[in-house]
């Protein structure tokens, strides 16, 4: 549905604009055309004067709204593996829970690594999308980690970083290059941080629960040892390393010094790293079968630390899609990767701003502004006006019970299963257009 939208007596959360109180929006022709308190509307007969008139009204007592939802980090599976999820469900999972905005990462097939592959996804997003699909493009020739991609001919095309998530930039002299060159463009470079010499063969966490099922590990250096290396070729050369989805204390850690230490450096976390550990394998088996593995309480405490501290700027999802074919295997031989686009705002509701460990307007900067800052060209996550109408209103008290049968997504590779949750977004709307309502 499209037109004038008048949001009423919501309570509106904006950290871009230090905003939280109680204010009404009008949104006109795909834009915020208005915010402040008590505007009257035309219905039921207002003057023609009245700049609501004929709006279509949303009661948002007792609700929370805010900007559209950003998520940095996520897997559409386009071009290449429609069977695993399309630009259809995938917009349609990631709006179901908040997101306007995503980007998803350039393992696909082909890889995005040239300029024609990526304006041919940029076409056909237009025509499928419900939602801002920013495509990221690949560091990497085929991510293949042999020679960079033509990084100033993507960035002609206005990719918001460069990704060969999934696969490791082992040559510290071809990061240095791409570092480099990103600094140029003014791109972050978004690395997968993880030697996969110590990781090799692994398929959970090293820990104490791999040695009970008797399933290899991968270690946590394996994340920390690539973490340093690029966090050094950062300060070397001026470039903005951005780490992705950090799960171990010790990089953490790392993290947190280097900023100290003013190097331009940005972290993620997803949201199932701060709320599972790896005992989470023993009872969903491959369907907890991440990379970077979930790893201890330790790790998922650390994770809160850095996000309460600032040490990690953005939540994401890592959202995942497999078949149920490839997902329902053993877990030495099962892919890794879940789904969560649906889940991860009451997780952040339910391990972050309930228990304190965040405040509201805190956690939705992480969702929000902080992730838009760190891409390259995002004007997002903020709710001006003149701003794109990307917004959502969310039931911070409404319980639902996570059933992947039910979601919008393809996939159903969700480890939350069964698990009752609490807050989610009930309006979507993106561009002015309701695309998600009660």
């Amino acid at each position: 549905m499209t037109g004038k939208i008048l949001i009423q007596n919501g309570r509106l959360v904006d950290p871009a604009n230090q905003v939280d109180e109680q204010l009404d929006i009008l949104i006109q022709d795909g834009k915020v055309a208005w915010i402040g308190k008590r505007l009257a509307t035309a219905a039921g007969g207002a003057t023609a004067f009245d700049p609501a008139a004929e709006a279509q009204v949303i009661d948002a007592t007792g609700r929370i709204v805010a900007p559209g939802l950003i998520d940095m980090h996520c897997h559409l599976r386009i071009p290449g593996f429609p069977e695993r999820e399309d630009l259809v469900t995938g917009s349609r999972a990631a709006a179901a829970g908040g997101f306007t905005t995503v980007v998803p990462h350039p393992n696909t097939r082909p890889v995005i690594d040239n300029p024609v592959v990526l304006r041919n996804l940029q076409e056909q997003i237009a025509k499928e999308s419900l939602i801002n699909i920013l495509p990221a493009a690949s560091i990497t020739v085929g991510q293949r980690g042999e020679e960079l991609s033509p990084l100033s001919g993507l960035a002609a095309c206005e990719v918001p970083l460069f990704s060969d998530d999934g696969q490791t930039v082992a040559s510290a002299a071809l990061m240095r290059r791409a570092l480099q060159a990103a600094r140029q463009l003014k791109i972050p470079i978004c690395h997968h941080n993880q030697d996969k010499t110590l990781a090799a063969g692994g398929a959970m966490y090293a820990g104490d629960v791999a040695t009970r099922l008797g399933i290899p590990g991968i270690p946590a250096s394996s994340e920390t040892v690539m973490a340093a290396r690029d966090i050094i070729l950062a300060k070397e050369t001026d470039g903005h390393i951005h780490i992705c989805h950090v799960c171990y204390a010790p990089t953490v850690e790392l993290i947190r010094r280097a900023k100290q230490e003013g190097v331009h450096v940005t972290a993620e976390a997803t949201a199932h790293h701060f709320t599972l550990t790896d005992a989470a394998v023993a009872e969903r088996g491959a369907y907890a079968k991440i990379n970077p593995p979930l790893g201890s309480q330790a790790d998922v405490d650390a994770i809160k630390k850095g996000l309460q501290d600032g040490t990690i700027d953005a939540i994401i999802t890592d959202h995942a899609p497999w078949t149920a074919t490839e997902k329902d295997q053993d877990i030495r031989t099962a892919p890794f990767g879940l789904i969560g686009f649906e889940t991860a705002l009451s997780l952040v509701f339910s391990e972050l701003v309930n228990p304190g460990v965040l405040s509201l307007s805190e956690a939705i900067a992480k969702m929000t502004i902080n992730p838009s800052r760190i891409l390259k060209g995002v004007s997002k996550g903020r709710l001006n006006v003149g701003a794109d109408a990307d917004l959502i209103i969310i039931d911070q008290e409404k319980k639902w019970v996570a059933d992947p049968d039910h979601y919008q997504s393809k996939s159903r590779n969700c480890p939350y299963r069964g698990r009752r949750m609490q807050g989610k977004a009930v309006y979507v709307i993106v561009g002015g257009r309701i695309v998600v309502a009660p």
